[in-house]
């Protein structure tokens, strides 16, 4: 599968338990912040972004909770060393 490096980039952080907090207007998501397991804002995450990695499988929301990553993009994100 073919995952652009901003892609990368979201999917490492929703890996290590990150979430996409969005919001709806009806039916439709209508923005979306995407934050790390500390609470810090990643402002590489844009609703094009998210809008790419949900039409491919890769995020996953259940019940209207946040999105997280889902089995398929656990699978699809590439190993990279975590820089703490």
């Amino acid at each position: 599968m073919n995952i652009s490096r901003i892609e990368q980039r979201v999917l490492h952080v929703l890996a290590q338990g990150g979430r996409i907090r969005h919001l709806r207007d009806g039916a439709h998501v209508v923005a979306v912040d995407c934050f790390d397991r500390d609470d810090r804002r990643l402002a590489d995450c844009d609703l094009a972004t998210f809008q790419a990695l949900r039409r491919k499988g890769l995020v996953a929301s259940c019940g209207g909770a946040p999105y997280v990553i889902s089995a398929r993009g656990r699978r699809s994100v590439r190993a990279q060393a975590d820089n703490r």
